[in-house]
């Protein structure tokens, strides 16, 4: 009960972030399945892709498209490792660390351990990042290798074999796309978490902020309503 006193603005500030980074995900993943939104937006486009592809026998351009897609993956990737060296690098050097935030307006005066704690959610959370991203990676390169078995034209498959290849590629990359956007929102998420060195509300308001500008982006942004008026043209 002691701990808990002394310690209740931590405690509540890491609930309401674990909160809002599990709900949030949730949320959208439940919402992308019936309502208008850039996750299920891009699944329609990738379906009509997919369709187009299975109808030309020149698919150069289409491996072209999945192989811009996982230099992107893998920069993120790459700059996640580069993070967490970093982040390692600053938990064996706390003390000075807490020295250069001291003399930060409005911060709080923390200990080594709070310290530490902090340092370790922002490395899980880019581990975290680290294996959506790489994941991503994967799910790609399996989508490289559907494409290749892919039926040609001059085959003639029937209608049901050229649907059903096309659905299966088009969720293989949906969920590419998804596991990027998962290590996406971390890193949105992760600069939140900076907000606790200087002390536990500012990390709750900036959570909260996060959570608003991502559902901004993904259900209320110009970009999709351009996208639902070039799918509905």
């Amino acid at each position: 009960m002691t701990f808990i006193a002394d310690n209740w603005t931590n405690l509540l500030a890491i609930a309401w972030f674990l909160a809002c980074f599990k709900g949030y995900n949730n949320y959208t993943h439940k919402k992308a399945r019936n309502s208008y939104c850039l996750a299920h937006l891009m699944h329609q486009y990738r379906l009509a892709w997919m369709n187009n592809l299975l109808s030309r026998d020149n698919r150069i351009p289409d491996t072209a498209v999945i192989a811009n897609l996982e230099r992107s993956v893998s920069f993120f990737a790459s700059s996640t490792m580069l993070i967490l060296a970093g982040l390692m690098t600053v938990l064996g050097s706390t003390e000075k660390a807490i020295d250069i935030v001291r003399d930060i307006p409005l911060a709080t005066e923390a200990t080594k351990g709070e310290w530490e704690l902090k340092l370790l959610l922002l490395i899980g959370l880019f581990v975290y990042a680290f294996f959506k991203f790489t994941w991503s990676l994967r799910q790609y390169g399996f989508t490289s290798v559907m494409m290749g078995a892919a039926p040609n034209p001059q085959d003639e498959p029937s209608e049901q074999e050229v649907k059903a290849h096309s659905n299966r590629l088009a969720a293989m990359s949906s969920m590419a796309a998804h596991n990027f956007n998962l290590g996406l929102r971390t890193y949105y998420f992760s600069m939140a978490v900076l907000g606790w060195f200087i002390n536990s509300w500012l990390f709750m308001v900036l959570t909260a902020g996060v959570v608003f500008v991502l559902y901004r982006r993904e259900f209320k942004s110009s970009t999709l309503r351009q996208l639902v008026i070039s799918k509905t043209d």
